[in-house]
């Protein structure tokens, strides 16, 4: 059985989010010649918000759940989609929401991996511990 670890699939998203909203539209300028408009799409930009945020939060919610019991990772995840969502809404300001928003993200998988594998008890069958 395959099994995944849905916080370090979390962080991946979460840096693959932040390469888009960063190095796209450095390297990817000629898009629009060819006829394809990544950049600055309002649609594109919601669906990886909402990748984010429902990866994040099954893993997040499965690690308190089942593992640690503790809710500092889900405040700070939620810090960081509220950030996200706040660069979607001002885009004026999206670089000063959304560096802290990926920091604030990627330290809230990394603190649940901790918490997970530093939990005394566990409630699952899957747990490792």
């Amino acid at each position: 059985m395959i099994k995944i670890n849905y916080d370090a699939l979390g962080i991946a998203a979460s840096v693959a989010c932040a390469i888009h909203c960063a190095l796209l539209p450095l390297v990817l300028t000629s898009l629009p010649v060819l006829g394809i408009n990544i950049i600055n799409n309002t649609w594109f930009e919601v669906f990886m918000i909402l990748l984010a945020a429902a990866i994040g939060s099954y893993s997040l919610t499965h690690g308190y759940r089942k593992h640690h019991h503790h809710k500092q990772a889900l405040f700070i995840f939620g810090l960081g989609i509220l950030m996200l969502i706040l660069k979607q809404l001002f885009h004026v300001y999206q670089i000063w929401f959304l560096v802290p928003a990926m920091l604030l993200i990627v330290s809230a998988h990394y603190i649940n991996y901790r918490q997970c594998r530093k939990a005394d008890n566990c409630h699952a069958d899957d747990c490792k511990h």
